[in-house]
C-alpha cells in the first residue's frame, strides 16, 4: 500500500489551508458530543505530517493525546518536529507515532481510542482493506470522522467538452489495480459509509469541496497537472489533445478566469 501513500512534504503542505476550508466545521462540530469525559485519545490513520491533527485539535475537549499512524515515518517526524496544536482550552496535545502500512491494520490497532479520524486516505484503500478498518474501529467503539474523500465530481469554469472525457479516464485511474490491489476511488466513502450503517451505526455526511482559484495559483497547477496526468496514464490515447487542453487552460489561469470545484464527502459514523 505504501506506493500508493507516497506522497511529498511539499504537496501536503501546500494543500493544506485549503483542506482545512473545506473540511466540515458542522461535522467536527459534533463530534465533542460524542465523546466521553475525561482524556481524549485520537488515531489519526495515513496521518500524514498532522494536517488533521492541527485542524482537529483545538475544536476538541482535552487533555489530548495523538496517536499518529503513517507507514511513512519521515513524515510522522515532521509532525513531532513541527509546533504542537492545542485543545480547546489551550491545552498542548500529546504526540505517539505508530509507523507501519495501514492495510495490516488489525482490530487491536485502536484500542483505547476516544476517536478515530483520517482525512483523504479512503479512495486509495481496497475493499478488503477499508473492511479492515471498519472492523478496528467497530471494536474500539469510538465515533470515527473520515475527511476529504473523493467523489470524482470536479467541474471547472468555463466548461469546456473535454473536462467530461478528462473527469472519466482520472475516476477509472481512481480504480486501477496496483500490484493486485483494486482500489476503491470514488466509491471508497459510500462502502464505508454503508459497511457502518450495516454495524448498526449512525451515519452522518457533508458534501465538501475544494475551490480552487486565482487565490492559489500553484495549487490549482498542481492539482490540474496531476488531474490531467492520472487521465493521461490511464487514457494513453489523451496525450495529444491533452496538450492543447492544458495550454487553454494554463492561459486562463494566467488571466484569472479558470475555477476548478473539486467534490469531497466527509463522514461522521458513531455507535448507537
Amino acid at each position: 500500500m505504501s506506493e500508493l501513500l507516497e506522497v511529498s512534504v511539499d504537496w501536503l503542505a501546500l494543500r493544506e489551508a485549503e483542506d482545512a476550508r473545506a473540511r466540515s466545521a458542522a461535522l467536527a462540530d459534533a463530534v465533542p458530543g460524542l465523546l466521553g469525559a475525561g482524556p481524549v485519545t485520537v488515531h489519526d490513520l495515513g496521518s500524514g505530517t498532522g494536517s488533521m491533527m492541527r485542524w482537529l485539535a483545538p475544536r476538541l475537549p482535552g487533555p489530548q493525546t495523538w496517536v499518529l499512524h503513517d507507514w511513512n515515518a519521515s513524515l510522522t517526524a515532521r509532525a513531532s518536529e513541527g509546533p504542537r496544536p492545542n485543545d480547546r482550552s489551550g491545552r498542548p496535545v500529546e504526540l505517539r507515532s505508530r509507523i507501519g502500512e495501514l492495510d495490516r491494520l488489525d482490530t487491536s490497532a485502536l484500542s483505547g481510542a476516544s476517536l478515530v479520524t483520517a482525512s483523504a486516505l479512503l479512495d486509495v484503500l481496497t475493499a478488503a482493506e477499508a473492511h479492515a478498518i471498519v472492523d478496528a474501529c467497530l471494536v474500539a467503539g469510538a465515533p470515527v470522522l473520515l475527511s476529504l474523500s473523493v467523489t470524482g465530481d470536479v467541474a471547472l469554469t468555463p466548461w469546456d467538452p473535454r473536462d467530461v472525457r478528462f473527469a472519466r479516464a482520472f475516476n477509472a485511474h481512481q480504480r486501477r489495480e496496483v500490484a493486485g490491489r483494486r482500489l476503491l476511488g470514488r466509491y471508497g466513502a459510500t462502502l464505508v459509509g454503508g459497511l457502518f450503517g450495516m454495524a448498526g451505526w449512525r451515519v452522518r455526511t457533508a458534501l465538501t469541496t475544494w475551490r480552487l482559484d486565482r487565490r492559489e495559483p500553484l495549487l490549482l497547477e498542481e492539482w490540474f497537472d496531476g488531474w490531467t496526468g492520472a487521465a493521461v496514464e490511464q487514457e494513453p490515447g489523451l496525450l495529444r489533445e491533452a496538450a492543447e487542453y492544458r495550454e487553454l487552460r494554463w492561459a486562463q489561469r494566467s488571466r484569472g478566469e479558470l475555477v476548478a470545484t473539486v467534490y469531497h464527502l466527509d463522514l461522521l459514523a458513531w455507535p448507537r
